[in-house]
């Protein structure tokens, strides 16, 4: 990722952070926003420079994987980043 970003003069980043469905939906908005911040501050201490750099969080509304409340899934649990 970060030698794709480096090629591009000032991106627009955004980092969205997703959770399989286990606990409470409060508790995994939460979560996915942790995770899209951890990315974020993980790509900045890379030195990528953006024009933006914006995190949010899904939690458990957008799954690859659909499953029942409270199902372990490891696919669901992930971080997308998208550049422009």
């Amino acid at each position: 990722v970060k030698s794709e970003l480096a090629g591009r003069p000032a991106p627009e980043i955004t980092v969205i952070g997703h959770t399989d469905t286990m606990g409470d939906l409060v508790a995994n908005d939460a979560l996915s926003l942790e995770r899209a911040a951890t990315v974020r501050d993980m790509l900045q201490e890379a030195g990528i420079k953006a024009v933006s750099m914006e995190v949010a969080g899904r939690g458990e509304r957008e799954p690859i994987i659909r499953t029942p409340d409270d199902t372990d899934e490891p696919l669901n649990r992930r971080v997308e980043i998208s550049v422009r």
